[in-house]
């Protein structure tokens, strides 16, 4: 009896031990709820993996940037693409370019560009990325940073709303504002950003 009470002390005790560490991961990754005309996604982001890209993305999240724009690139078979375009495919002013973190990533174990992800979007310039996010819907190994590529950073994945960024790749796309291609032809808008508590 006294082993078996001292093995469950023991047990006890570990639990104990691990718990605030297990408690203080999961205060470490902010969620974001998007509400959209198409439903809601909430993503959770990796401060401790890519600092100055979710300190970036944040700061849009609290001064409302996202409010209003739209899901202006859709490829079924490869992302959905936001945070840059309103319904009239204006652009909305940014905040200078955020520096580029895959070799942070890489050295970090950061997330890759798994179904689900959250990615900043840029131009071919690896240090452009600003207000434009995308979701990844399918695993695009070929955009994650290597030792020899830049890649596109991962920072955060999708924790609930899965189905509606499956409804929204799933779309009609056609022309659009100044794009050619892949826009939805129903609009998907969001009508907020905001930081979970």
């Amino acid at each position: 009896m006294t082993v078996i009470t001292r093995r469950l002390a023991a047990v006890t005790l570990a639990l104990c031990t691990m718990l605030p560490a297990t408690m203080a991961a999961a205060q470490e990754a902010p969620k974001v709820k998007f509400n959209t005309t198409a439903g809601d996604i909430v993503v959770e982001v990796y401060p401790d993996k890519a600092p100055k890209t979710v300190e970036n993305f944040l700061k849009y999240v609290e001064a409302k940037h996202y409010d209003g724009l739209i899901f202006h690139r859709v490829i079924g078979t490869f992302m959905i693409q936001g945070g840059g375009y309103d319904t009239k495919y204006s652009e909305r002013i940014t905040r200078p370019p955020v520096a580029h973190e895959g070799k942070l990533i890489l050295e970090k174990g950061g997330p890759r560009n798994g179904v689900g992800t959250i990615a900043m979007a840029r131009t071919s310039d690896p240090n452009s990325a600003t207000s434009q996010f995308f979701i990844n819907v399918a695993d695009n190994t070929r955009l994650d940073p290597t030792p020899s590529s830049p890649g596109y950073v991962a920072f955060g994945k999708v924790v609930s709303g899965m189905d509606v960024v499956n409804k929204i790749k799933a779309m009609p796309t056609g022309a659009g504002g100044p794009f050619p291609t892949d826009v939805p032809q129903t609009p998907v808008v969001i009508n907020s950003a905001t930081l979970v508590k």
